[in-house]
């Protein structure tokens, strides 16, 4: 039997726990955060661990919140994303402050991954269809042979992951028939104008999107000989940083489409109809938590989750 491992990416979340930290904000009925659901749909799917990336500074805090609970429910391990955990030979600048981006977020977790394993953000709500695609994909998948890396993502439909309260930002996708991913383009700004769904280039062009896109909403299935690539990109990215660019970032949609342009990987996308849910803005709480209410109402999840 195939295990499978969740490794979600907790290290954004501030030192100060409480009001004004979004991956913490309670959205259910009886407290809960979003990563709650998202671990809960994942136990589920057939998700057998839960690998927390989080910061040394807030592992005594995070396991007080959140891991000590979960624990109870689920196998737990912990990784730790920090700025001075570089490869020999490189240093951080003194005045970067920056993270260096999700590529690495996810290799601090090398040793602890030893499974086909899905990769989600901590301040995202998934619904449940994408976790189940994932996990069966990576277990049916498990151990075949491919001419580069294997990959899948969830791709959800982009009218689907808008916020009321302002322009987010996207990875649009381009599918070819069989459903394998081609080609992920950020995309800046995008929201409704004069009745228009319109995003921004990175350069600032405006442009028409239609609203049955696929996006990429950083929900990656991916097998451990990933590492590698992410443990030598990651090296090839710190040498090719310009002097003072003290904002660069290894994140993994750009890895990933780096590695599709090369024809080293094949990424599959898992279409999921799913409304997606996160705090992008201060106004957005009422909103998830009017979501995820309603979710409780329609008996998709229960009133106190995990009892």
């Amino acid at each position: 039997m195939v295990k499978t491992t969740l490794v979600i990416m907790a290290a954004g979340i501030g030192s100060r726990f409480g009001g004004g930290i979004k991956q913490l904000t309670p959205v259910g009925p009886s407290g809960e955060i979003i990563m709650d659901y998202s671990i809960y749909d994942a136990i589920e799917a057939g998700f057998d661990e839960v690998v927390f990336i989080i910061r040394h500074d807030l592992e005594k805090d995070f396991k007080e919140i959140i891991g000590n609970r979960i624990e109870k429910v689920i196998p737990v391990k912990y990784a730790f994303q920090e700025l001075d955990d570089l490869p020999e030979g490189y240093e951080r600048p003194a005045e970067r402050t920056k993270p260096w981006g999700t590529g690495q977020a996810v290799l601090a977790a090398k040793e602890l991954v030893e499974h086909p394993f899905a990769v989600i953000n901590a301040d995202d709500y998934y619904g449940k269809e994408a976790f189940v695609k994932l996990h069966d994909y990576l277990v049916a998948d498990a151990g075949k042979k491919t001419d580069g890396y294997d990959i899948c993502m969830a791709g959800f439909i982009l009218k689907n992951t808008l916020s009321e309260n302002g322009g987010v930002t996207r990875g649009l996708c381009e599918v070819d028939a069989e459903e394998n991913l081609i080609k992920v383009t950020e995309t800046y700004e995008i929201q409704y104008r004069d009745g228009r769904l319109c995003g921004q280039t990175e350069s600032g062009d405006i442009f028409e999107i239609q609203e049955d896109k696929h996006v990429s909403m950083n929900m990656w299935g991916l097998y451990p000989d990933f590492f590698e690539e992410l443990e030598s990109g990651f090296q090839r990215f710190l040498a090719g940083i310009k002097p003072g660019d003290l904002k660069a970032e290894y994140l993994l949609p750009k890895i990933i489409d780096k590695l599709l342009q090369e024809k080293k990987a094949a990424v599959k996308v898992l279409e999921t109809q799913d409304k997606w849910f996160g705090v992008t803005y201060q106004e957005d709480k009422q909103s998830v938590m009017d979501a995820i209410h309603g979710l409780v109402e329609q008996g998709i999840y229960q009133k106190k989750l995990f009892e």
